[in-house]
């Protein structure tokens, strides 16, 4: 049986990846921390076979305690302060757990492993944001870094360091360069899951305002499901290497607002939405869409998922629970 360590497992991608190695038939370990941590009952619920360890990626002896007591084959790395805006306020934070928690469970592998880190085979959850502001599209793992927040900055030390890992010590060490993904699953905080949150909410009757920032942010949006699995087929590959994992296409904030108001037979969404320069960025990316070819190619990797079905998927939950919400007001 293989085993598995995943960090962020308590996030949306940790969710799906844990699911789909726990089917593939492997043994699977979650990194969380602190021993009261409020993700972690919703974790041994949807997943109880999943044994959790206490660690945390500002900490390397935790690091090394995990993988001493997981042993795994493979080690995915998607732990991260994820809010882009939340980076700009908390950009030291932010260097510490997204980028330099990267160094350090390299490094715990490189001394868990005795310095023969090929025995573990580790993915590091990358991000477009490393592209910022880019000087053409589609982008692809040629494509030069420019980030434009602190959050991207730490993406791109991540990415770089797992290559350095790989070229140094010989690691079998993958940057999986992921695109905008989104699910259910993803907390309110993103833009995804606001919209269609705010949709459901209104046509019900539960909610009157969606607020949002710029209507014209442009994103290549996938489903996250799809997402994980191309990190678990770039671990499956005879060498290591760096793939991008998007959809090739490109929507705006008003193509979000579009579907997931139409899902809810809700035609004329304008007079639902404000707008309010509160909640755009400091800075912002431009326009980001992938080039997924090498993926496609060397992995066999393609979405299944499109962005209307993502949509659609998203307001259906979310519909669920405003009913429920609703049943419980009467």
């Amino acid at each position: 049986m293989p085993r598995a360590l995943i960090t962020g497992i308590t996030g949306q991608d940790g969710m799906y990846l844990a699911e789909l190695l726990t089917a593939r038939g492997y043994e699977v370990f979650g990194l969380v921390r602190g021993q009261a941590n409020p993700k972690a009952p919703a974790v041994r619920r949807a997943l109880p076979s999943i044994r959790l360890l206490e660690g945390d990626l500002r900490d390397l002896p935790s690091l090394i305690g995990a993988l001493e007591r997981s042993r795994p084959d493979e080690v995915y790395n998607l732990g991260a302060i994820s809010m882009i805006r939340l980076s700009w306020r908390q950009a030291e934070l932010t260097s510490e757990i997204t980028g330099t928690g990267v160094l350090r469970m390299l490094e715990a592998i490189r001394i868990h492993t005795g310095g023969d880190m090929a025995k573990v085979r580790f993915c590091q959850a990358s991000s477009s944001e490393m592209f910022g502001k880019v000087r053409k599209a589609p982008q692809t793992e040629a494509t030069a870094f420019r980030p434009r927040s602190p959050y991207g900055a730490a993406k791109a030390f991540g990415h770089h360091i797992t290559v350095n890992y790989r070229e140094s010590y010989g690691a079998f060490a993958c940057s999986a360069i992921l695109f905008n993904h989104e699910s259910p699953r993803r907390t309110e905080d993103f833009v995804t899951r606001k919209v269609t949150r705010a949709a459901a909410r209104i046509s019900l009757g539960l909610q009157e305002k969606l607020v949002l920032g710029d209507l014209e942010a442009r994103r290549d949006w996938g489903f996250a499901g799809d997402y994980v699995e191309a990190m678990w087929l770039m671990l499956q590959q005879d060498e290591p290497d760096d793939y991008v994992v998007a959809t090739g296409e490109s929507h705006s904030v008003r193509d979000l607002l579009d579907v997931a108001f139409a899902r809810v037979g809700i035609t004329n969404w304008e007079g639902h939405v404000q707008y309010d320069p509160r909640h755009a960025r400091p800075e912002d990316a431009q326009v980001l869409i992938g080039d997924a070819s090498k993926a496609r190619t060397r992995l066999g990797w393609a979405p299944r998922i499109g962005f209307g079905g993502l949509v659609e998927m998203m307001v259906d939950a979310d519909l669920a629970a405003a009913r429920r919400e609703a049943t419980g007001r009467a």
